[in-house]
């Protein structure tokens, strides 16, 4: 094919779809017991410098549970599918995210975000390359497909696809310009879930997102969950059964693992702690003392949702 224009990003995280297939023969397909704490999937199934990635935009389903445990354990130089809000803010207040292929990260209807702007104008983020909502979520599909791109119209003719590490070509086909996206396979990918069974099998309940793409285009996949419910209730809704065990390497149950996020159908986004968070961001200083009091100063989830308080979570939960 003719390339007529080249992206000026650089490939964070070129593809090798064959290394990928072959990954993916190699993974043990039993029925294993794969439960887990927040530490020991992070411990076990991050490390420094892997490119990770988080499912579904704004705060739904955002991993919280997860993203906090790995700020706590402090693995860095990160790269990052960045299309999330409040779990990627965090990774940038602490200082743990190098590369970034971004669509957005913000804090929505309370303006940009603080974090990103400190970490890219002072050059701790050393890579950003621009991609749109859709095309990243492409990319993943790619990768479930088992090719190395995948052709689409988004971005044709702005200056995200001038920025993006995407091609355009002439298609073989109708003479026409196509722009290429290319596949996207993640070191590790977070996913939160409603609910899982120890194998990994799991449900979601409202919009899924990409959760599907994500979780084929993953080398290693920690699913966190609401609940862990017994393997008859995936046996009896099949067709309901959107991430499969056999993709999973961790299971870990949070309730309340999104939170300040909402979790569709079972309880609201927690505006108070957000607003909390935005005020706090602001500043370096104040941001540390928010990641000294949610993070570093709480052992687990448990005690994070200690500190928040039952009764608050409770005034959240869908009536």
């Amino acid at each position: 094919m003719e390339v007529i224009q080249t992206g000026l990003g650089e490939l964070i995280q070129p593809p090798d779809i064959n290394g990928f297939r072959e990954w993916n023969r190699q993974k043990p397909k039993g029925l294993v017991d794969k439960r887990k704490t927040e530490a020991e999937a992070v411990h076990r199934l991050i490390n420094d410098g892997d490119y990770i990635g988080t499912e579904l935009y704004g705060t739904v389903r955002c991993p919280m549970s997860l993203t906090n445990e790995i700020v706590r354990q402090g693995i860095k130089d990160l790269r990052i599918a960045g299309q999330g809000v409040f779990e990627l803010d965090m990774l940038l207040a602490a200082g743990l995210v190098k590369a970034l292929d971004i669509t957005y990260i913000g804090l929505e209807l309370y303006g940009v975000s603080n974090c990103l702007r400190r970490e890219v104008e002072s050059g701790r983020v050393e890579k950003v390359v621009d991609w749109s909502n859709a095309a990243i979520a492409w990319r993943f599909k790619a990768t479930a497909m088992g090719v190395p791109f995948i052709p689409v119209r988004s971005m044709l003719g702005t200056d995200t696809m001038k920025y993006s590490a995407a091609k355009v070509v002439k298609c073989p086909f109708t003479g026409d310009p196509i722009c290429l996206v290319p596949a996207l396979v993640l070191d590790v990918g977070l996913i939160h879930v409603h609910r899982a069974d120890k194998f990994g099998n799991a449900q979601i309940d409202g919009i899924s997102g990409f959760a599907a793409e994500l979780a084929r285009a993953s080398k290693r996949l920690i699913l966190s969950t609401e609940e862990i419910v017994d393997t008859e209730v995936f046996r009896s809704q099949p067709d309901r059964t959107i991430i499969p065990y056999y993709l999973v390497d961790a299971v870990v149950e949070a309730p309340f693992g999104s939170h300040p996020g909402e979790m569709c159908y079972l309880y609201r986004r927690d505006e108070d702690q957000i607003r909390e968070w935005v005020a706090a961001s602001k500043e370096p200083e104040t941001t540390q003392e928010y990641l000294e009091q949610y993070i570093y100063g709480v052992q687990d989830h448990s005690d994070y949702l200690e500190l928040i308080g039952p009764d608050h979570l409770q005034g959240l939960r869908r009536d």
